[in-house]
């Protein structure tokens, strides 16, 4: 079956809840409204409501401040009535382009400057965290890492809890730019995923990510929207 925006909104609500807890904070659901308090970096997410209650949301962003997040994101799908978000002082932000392509077409991973790993000694103790995601046999993330004559140059996520595995926080730090690390971290990411049985992976896109990910295989299959209320 083809994959759907509504594929990729799960995925992404997933890893939302998975990060809030390893990062040490909590979920929650408040009339129909899916939470996630993400301690590591005080960040409090809406994860694709079908229908939106201002009073619940209200609710949410107290919640923010009682434990001084710096910002409250709500992701949507396209089709939400947002509305009741203004009303609480949110802002529409960026538009998330949704892409997908088929794990077996992907090129094979072959560039010795990335490795897949949970050991990262520049992290601090959130970082250090978050790597819990990757460890166990278990284990449905994965870690790329790239290093540069040594130097800690990159990373990015994936998250595969069931047959389609998520990309997520793909960053080359800027002065390591342009020198071909970001298609050597999503191949390294894609081929873990795929190798432990996922056929698909899915991702959001910026305008300048998108043109990686299209020369990758990956094609956008739709928009959604977020709104940001910044707290300071």
């Amino acid at each position: 079956m083809p994959t759907t925006i509504a594929d990729c909104e799960i995925n992404q609500a997933a890893w939302n809840a998975a990060v809030a807890v390893a990062g040490g904070g909590e979920v929650w659901e408040d009339c129909g409204l899916r939470w996630s308090w993400q301690a590591h970096d005080r960040q409090l997410m809406l994860n694709f409501p079908r229908s939106m209650d201002a009073a619940a949301a209200r609710r949410g962003v107290e919640a923010a401040l009682a434990r001084n997040a710096c910002i409250v994101g709500a992701w949507l799908g396209s089709d939400v009535d947002a509305s009741p978000l203004a009303t609480v002082g949110f802002e529409r932000g960026w538009e998330p382009w949704w892409m997908a392509a088929p794990l077996g077409a992907m090129a094979e991973p072959e560039d010795g400057r990335v490795t897949i790993t949970n050991h990262v000694p520049e992290y601090e103790l959130e970082g250090r965290r978050l790597l819990s995601l990757a460890e166990g046999w278990d284990a449905r993330a994965w870690q790329a890492v790239a290093r540069l004559d040594g130097r800690f140059a990159g990373r990015a996520w994936a998250f595969a809890p069931a047959g389609i595995a998520g990309i997520y926080d793909m960053d080359v730090w800027p002065r390591f730019q342009r020198r071909g690390l970001g298609r050597a971290l999503l191949r390294a990411l894609c081929g873990s995923a795929r190798a432990a049985g996922a056929q698909v992976a899915v991702l959001n896109a910026t305008p300048d990510g998108e043109r990686l990910y299209s020369a990758e295989g990956f094609i956008r299959i739709g928009v959604g929207i977020t709104y940001w209320h910044h707290l300071g």
